[in-house]
């Protein structure tokens, strides 16, 4: 596997694992108002998404797909946000947000300045799901693999 030493997402997970397959993992962030964060992440450390293969893209879109639907599915957001920025880890990995109209920053991006206080409440309610959320991911992300 290709490592950086000063990347974070070489040296960890980068969140709670939910799921680790030979090429990618999933994880769920803890990001402070934003309960259903998830990422997946490629595990060799590449930069950008053209550095894949066409075969490898394809499975890494297959993976975001999967877990955008388990989301929607599991949380019933208002939306889902897929973002691959990178400008902080260079190493490629997909946020995959499940949004809804009360988080303080919709309809912004998690990044933006606030628009609103935090619900602290309806995100406790999003939290206390999230141990089945995970073991949903878990179950669809191997059935994929498989």
């Amino acid at each position: 596997m290709r490592r950086q030493d000063n990347c974070p997402l070489c040296a960890a997970d980068g969140g709670t694992l939910i799921w680790r397959g030979d090429r990618l993992r999933v994880i769920r962030a803890a990001e402070a108002g934003f309960p259903g964060f998830y990422r997946v992440v490629w595990n060799d450390h590449v930069a950008e998404f053209s550095d894949l293969s066409a075969a490898d893209r394809a499975l890494c879109m297959d993976a975001v797909a999967l877990v955008e639907r388990v989301l929607r599915e599991q949380l019933a957001p208002a939306k889902i946000n897929l973002a691959a920025l990178g400008n902080m880890v260079a190493h490629l990995h997909w946020h995959v947000i499940a949004r809804y109209d009360w988080d303080s920053h919709f309809p912004g991006a998690v990044w933006a300045p606030a628009q609103r206080e935090r619900d602290g409440a309806r995100e406790a309610q999003v939290a206390q799901l999230l141990p089945r959320v995970d073991a949903a991911l878990e179950r669809a992300l191997d059935a994929w693999a498989a």
